[in-house]
């Protein structure tokens, strides 16, 4: 079967258990197509972004067309740190690139971040952190930023990290922080693949 077509189910089966659980599909698409090592490192990253980005597109729009109240002064402090960190991640990403061009150490740190983060989603969701609530400005850029930063570098675009994030420092029921962590992942993946393009 050809390598594409394989491409094409997967993001197609990962996006859509992404959609019903709401945290998105980019988990499951990079830690797959990394499986299959048909590709190098940076391109697998970038078929992940694109797919990443194509779904937080649709996401997005969905989320707003039904109705979703969503606070876009909040929405925008959180754009504006994760394009910044998407921005950054992506250089990051790069610059570990270059030194390690086989991308097997890139690789091999992607997936302890990955393993690393969503361990810390896992434990935030059973209850063993309390919640925060806060209202400043740049905690909300630097959460952005951070969730900008790790969906780039990643390929992920991070949904479960970025939902369990968004949920602890503002103290936001799941459904908002899911919109939000969209927002986050729409913009954080247009610039990884504007840099790739």
């Amino acid at each position: 079967m050809n390598v594409g077509i394989i491409y094409f189910i997967v993001i197609v089966i990962a996006n859509t258990i992404g959609a019903i659980s709401g945290m998105g599909g980019g988990v499951l698409i990079k830690p797959i197509f990394d499986l299959i090592d048909s590709h190098s490192v940076a391109e697998i990253s970038f078929y992940s972004s694109s797919a990443v980005l194509t779904m937080a597109i649709v996401s997005s729009y969905k989320q707003v067309k039904s109705g979703v109240r969503i606070d876009w002064s909040f929405a925008i402090q959180i754009s504006f740190g994760s394009i910044l960190g998407g921005i950054l991640g992506n250089k990051l990403f790069e610059k570990i690139l270059s030194f390690y061009p086989q991308g097997r150490e890139v690789q091999l740190l992607q997936i302890l971040l990955t393993i690393l983060t969503l361990l810390l989603s896992f434990f935030y969701s059973k209850g063993y952190w309390k919640n925060f609530e806060v209202k400043q400005f740049y905690w909300k850029v630097i959460s952005g930023l951070l969730l900008g930063f790790l969906a780039s570098l990643l390929g992920i675009g991070g949904g479960p990290i970025n939902v369990a994030l968004l949920m602890f420092l503002f103290n936001i029921p799941i459904k908002l922080a899911t919109v939000y962590s969209i927002l986050t992942i729409l913009l954080s993946q247009f610039g990884c693949v504007k840099n790739y393009v």
